[in-house]
């Protein structure tokens, strides 16, 4: 396969700059997610690297090869988009060996490669249908069918899943992390979706207003974000933030009973605490107090929101599936200080 690695990459749009100078490195067969807000540029970046945007400037290689200017045929890249992209007066078959019949192969050959393609994605019953005659998740394995039969050097996808239901979205990220396993294949995916990055990354790249915030394992990122950033992205729910004064080594907050403040946080202003680092009071002491406002249930766990006292949004608090807990009750929590993040003005962690 191959390693891609990106060099002062920059992308305008007249006076607009959108991709800031960005610098990565992909090793080979590692599978790399890119995340962040709509607008930060993860998927002109994925365009730029195949071919289908111009860099403005920057370069862009391929195993050491500079294809910054290389036509997209000629990159050994192949792209998975949003859009099925199939062709509706072809078959399966036929979609899938579209590409290597314009190459003029051998027909055997062809038809060869798109059993063997056809047999790793489960498809071989439907090559013949059509694809107004395949659900979603069929036609998205066919247009995965069609990259992987042209053996490229890097795949590329572009938030594949997002037209899917939900049992869809979980059954087809399995087969691609299994193609993965399979393949052992470069891979760059651009998703919104934290469980998509979360679940199928060797490594995850948070974009951020046309620059990178954070690179690194999914769990590096969850448990040591950068700067508040990157942990308000990372995680869902999301990180709970609290604006905090540190005053004669004591921690100030609405709602926050006194707690002495950690040594070298003098410079904090925020303070954050994941849904799971909160728990209920099981005795007379706690260290914030407030009203539960929505209880979410979703099974085997279960999600309270609760309004405290002069902080400007609620707390998520993560509780077993089975809870007393009801809206309009009081409730008395105690943090994991040990696991609590603070961040100075400029969001950065201190």
């Amino acid at each position: 396969m191959a390693q891609l690695q990106l060099s002062n990459l920059r992308k305008s749009f007249g006076t607009v700059q959108v991709i800031k100078g960005l610098d990565l490195d992909i090793a080979d067969g590692e599978f790399v997610v890119f995340v962040g807000p709509s607008g930060c540029g993860k998927s002109t970046t994925l365009r730029m690297i195949a071919g289908l945007e111009d860099a403005t400037s920057g370069t862009i290689a391929l195993d050491g090869r500079d294809v910054t200017r290389a036509r997209p045929a000629d990159r050994g890249i192949a792209m998975v988009f949003q859009s099925y992209a199939l062709f509706p007066h072809m078959t399966v078959a036929d979609n899938i060996g579209f590409g290597l019949q314009l190459q003029r192969l051998d027909r055997t050959v062809v038809a060869a490669r798109v059993v063997e393609v056809a047999e790793t994605l489960h498809l071989t019953p439907l090559l013949a249908r059509y694809p107004r005659e395949l659900s979603g998740g069929q036609r998205q394995r066919v247009a995965i069918g069609r990259a992987i039969i042209r053996n490229p050097k890097v795949f590329l996808f572009d938030e594949p899943l997002s037209n899917l239901d939900a049992a869809l979205r979980v059954q087809m990220r399995l087969e691609i992390a299994r193609l993965h396993q399979r393949l052992r294949a470069t891979m760059v995916y651009v998703t919104h979706d934290q469980v998509e990055a979360m679940t199928l990354a060797d490594r995850i790249v948070v974009f951020n207003d046309g620059r990178i915030e954070q690179v690194g394992k999914p769990m590096e990122l969850y448990e040591n974000p950068a700067n508040r950033f990157v942990a308000g992205f990372i995680g869902a729910p999301a990180m709970n933030f609290l604006p905090v004064r540190l005053d004669g080594g004591r921690v100030d907050s609405p709602g926050l009973a006194p707690v002495a403040a950690p040594p070298g946080k003098a410079s904090a202003v925020e303070l954050g605490l994941r849904p799971e680092h909160l728990a209920v009071a099981s005795g007379p002491e706690a260290d914030i107090r407030g009203e539960v406002e929505l209880v979410e249930r979703l099974g085997a766990e279960t999600y309270a929101h609760v309004r405290v006292p002069g902080q400007p949004a609620d707390l998520t608090l993560r509780l077993p599936g089975e809870t007393d807990h009801r809206p309009g009750a009081p409730i008395a929590i105690t943090v994991d200080w040990s696991r609590a993040k603070w961040f100075d003005a400029d969001g950065r962690v201190v």
